[in-house]
């Protein structure tokens, strides 16, 4: 990618607003336009065409969440939505990631950290980490009839792809399934790939959403590699 990165930020708070964009500005990621709520952030996002959305949840007059909705329904493919957070209070964040979005930051993010997740996310990666995913899935997942409508049929996936898709869902990345699997990672990638397609989803941040709703993998399951923070 030879053009800057476009990004939209949207958060109700100037000081975040201020120094992310410096940050951002700072790595050669260009800030398109800030929102103060998610009413600006929509209408910003079909102005601007960005590339990466920092959404805020807590937001005035329309939060963060249904923003990420109406962005996403508007343009499935694009943007990808990045959720700030501060984890512990925010009772959204399962919500917005089974909605599109595409991972989550702290808001006490470090420079590196903020930079890097706009550049992973724009790279068709999802930003997601293992730990803090187990968590917030064991947080907010609640089995029963809500369940259904984000239901997928796992009957269409292999054998094979079953079993990537319950290791990828534990926090595996890709050289971890390879070495589990003896499979060479390109191979891994092709049946990432399949699953994704087959199932209709965006990334691996609702791959871990479905793989824990539809029950293939239950709160608790323990792997033996599980470091890995970013995965493609």
């Amino acid at each position: 990618m030879t053009e800057p990165l476009r990004v939209v930020l949207a958060d109700d708070q100037t000081l975040v607003r201020t120094g992310f964009r410096l940050i951002l500005g700072a790595a050669g990621i260009d800030v398109v336009a800030e929102a103060t709520n998610g009413t600006e952030a929509v209408e910003a996002v079909r102005r601007t065409r960005p590339d990466v959305v920092l959404m805020d949840i807590r937001m005035p007059e329309m939060d963060g969440l249904e923003a990420t909705r109406r962005i996403l329904t508007d343009a499935p493919d694009e943007p990808r939505v990045i959720i700030l957070t501060t984890f512990d209070l925010d009772r959204y964040v399962y919500a917005a990631l089974s909605a599109g979005a595409s991972g989550f930051l702290l808001k006490d993010v470090t420079p590196e950290q903020l930079t890097a997740a706009v550049r992973t996310v724009r790279a068709g990666d999802a930003l997601l980490a293992p730990t803090i995913t187990r968590r917030l899935v064991q947080r907010f997942t609640q089995r029963g009839s809500d369940t259904a409508a984000l239901h997928r049929d796992l009957a269409s996936l292999t054998p094979r792809e079953l079993e990537v898709f319950g290791l990828l869902a534990r926090g595996l990345s890709n050289a971890e399934l390879a070495t589990r699997l003896h499979l060479a990672e390109a191979t891994v990638k092709t049946h990432v790939a399949r699953i994704l397609a087959k199932l209709g989803l965006r990334d691996r941040v609702q791959a871990v959403i479905v793989a824990y709703e539809t029950g293939l993998v239950s709160v608790g399951t323990r792997e033996a590699a599980q470091q890995p923070t970013e995965q493609t």
